[in-house]
């Protein structure tokens, strides 16, 4: 297996991905962090959200935006579908790649605000004050925990920064992530902004989408399919970037697929050995691509060292990347992902 990258150091130190046991509930979270009230105003301003326990007051739109990497791609993919790039003072999330048409290019011309990240490959207090931001996006609230180095709400509030935590991200845990968490995200960024118009349109759009592979696919035998990081090292074993729960389930199951490994962790991503990975039946392959140029050739790697898979046996295999992600476009993976489990029926 590869070595840990850079990027594999941040996601287990924000601990977006690699994610902490958590009892609250889905509803729990949609409260917390998408609950939104506006006042009456030719304007929509102002608008108040409940984000986290934490209130926010937005009297406009925020015009300096600064999104923290997280290891995510999910809000600066969030913005940009919503047309809000010229908002952006840092940001500091990145793939390499998309399955939407320009999105890797217009996330690279992106401004970074170039400051100096930390241990964790973002941004520490002193640079995010620095950067006058009047909105700070975090993928989790570790993004605001003063231990980690990072300015706290109450300290972005006292310089006059709102603050947002993503959907699931309260409390750490994104094994109970849905498509509909990156529904709530779209929503949230519609009112801070005063698009919610807009955002209704991309959601409708989305979920008729999905709705019309499910059911194409519905009735069928649900392939178990195996969905992993390309050349990524996350823990001590040969296979630390397998994916056990989280939005990817919800994904392949409207796909008309089940996860092989869903059992194997508690939380999102297990640490399987080469042994219990070679023991399981795998009947597909997702690879999911983070800053890799080629997860196409890792797909086929792996189909070649465990040759006595059903995959390995039909070559079935997708590459996707930010499609797997909270985001806007979780309806581009469930058609790919259908497509390569039934292709006869999509």
């Amino acid at each position: 297996m590869p070595k840990k990258r850079p990027v594999a150091i941040a996601l287990a130190g924000a601990l977006c991905l690699v994610t902490t046991a958590c009892a609250d509930s889905t509803e729990k979270t949609a409260a917390t962090s998408g609950k939104a009230s506006a006042q009456a105003g030719t304007s929509g301003y102002p608008v108040t959200l409940d984000n986290c326990g934490t209130s926010e007051k937005f009297t406009e739109a925020p015009s300096r935006v600064v999104v923290m990497n997280g290891a995510s791609v999910a809000e600066v993919s969030t913005l940009l579908a919503l047309g809000l790039e010229d908002k952006i003072v840092a940001n500091q999330q990145t793939y390499g790649m998309s399955e939407v048409e320009g999105r890797a290019a217009a996330i690279k011309a992106l401004p970074t605000g170039d400051v100096k990240l930390n241990d964790a490959y973002d941004i520490p207090r002193e640079a995010m004050i620095g950067l006058r931001p009047d909105l700070v996006l975090s993928t989790t609230a570790y993004g605001f925990d003063e231990k980690n180095g990072f300015a706290t709400r109450e300290q972005l509030k006292a310089v006059g920064a709102n603050s947002y935590v993503s959907p699931q991200g309260c409390d750490q845990d994104t094994s109970k992530m849905t498509i509909a968490d990156s529904y709530t995200l779209l929503r949230d960024m519609g009112k801070i902004f005063g698009k919610s118009a807009e955002v209704e349109k991309l959601i409708a759009a989305s979920e008729q989408s999905i709705a019309a592979v499910s059911a194409k696919v519905k009735g069928e035998k649900a392939p178990k399919v195996m969905v992993l990081f390309s050349n990524m090292a996350m823990g001590g074993n040969d296979f630390s970037s397998v994916v056990a729960k989280g939005i990817y389930n919800d994904i392949l199951a409207k796909a008309g697929g089940s996860n092989a490994f869903e059992n194997a962790s508690k939380t999102s991503f297990a640490d399987l050995s080469k042994e219990k990975v070679a023991a399981t039946d795998v009947d597909a392959l997702v690879v999911i691509g983070y800053n890799d140029p080629d997860p196409a050739a890792y797909a086929k790697k792996l189909l070649k060292e465990f040759p006595q898979w059903p995959a390995a046996k039909n070559n079935t295999y997708v590459a996707l990347s930010d499609s797997m992600y909270l985001g806007p476009s979780n309806d581009l993976a469930v058609e790919k992902i259908a497509g390569m489990l039934h292709p006869d029926k999509v």
